[in-house]
């Protein structure tokens, strides 16, 4: 039953891993990324969409996004959910394609999106720390009910520690790679 929990928890801190990955890939590092434009809604005909389903989105340079809408009437929606988004992008639209030119960053702008990027690591942090509380309330659980005895129960705490210290670790080191990824001229 406790090697069970641990899995489970292991299970769960790697979705909140690979949630982070995918979190730091919407943050742009002054290079083109299809993957910036994740978090842009467009209002669809009244609806929240998500950019890439109202369009092709492709990157034919190292800093140039180009927005291909399927439906030719959002171009203008597109535009404005890209100018009222937090990437800093001016969109320029040729009737047929919207393309986004992605600026080298400024110093100010790298050390703004490193801050980011660390607030992103922080609120990861919490969220293991959370399904560490949470693999440590079910364990008491376990003793109360004498599914366990006291001794299993410090070791399975102890395992439960390890596992969370692993993957605050690996959050350690994504954000310094991310940082350093940011940080890059």
């Amino acid at each position: 039953m406790k090697l069970e929990l641990h899995k489970d928890l292991e299970t769960k801190m790697n979705k909140t891993i690979d949630a982070l990955k995918h979190e730091y890939t919407t943050i742009r590092a002054g290079r083109a990324n299809a993957k910036m434009l994740d978090k842009i809604r467009v209002d669809y005909y009244g609806t929240p969409t998500p950019v890439n389903q109202v369009g092709a989105i492709s990157v034919p340079e190292p800093r140039t996004i180009m927005i291909s809408p399927w439906d030719k009437s959002a171009m203008a929606e597109i535009e404005k959910a890209i100018r009222n988004s937090d990437l800093g992008l001016n969109p320029t639209n040729d009737g047929s394609v919207i393309r986004l030119s992605v600026p080298v960053l400024t110093e100010e702008r790298r050390k703004e999106l490193g801050k980011k990027a660390h607030k992103v690591s922080e609120e990861y942090k919490v969220r293991l720390r959370n399904e560490r509380r949470d693999a440590n309330d079910s364990l008491k659980k376990m003793e109360k009910e004498g599914e366990i005895s006291e001794d299993e129960l410090k070791k399975a705490q102890d395992e439960v520690q390890k596992i969370t210290d692993k993957f605050i670790k690996e959050v350690d080191a994504l954000a310094v790679a991310k940082e350093k990824d940011i940080m890059e001229v």
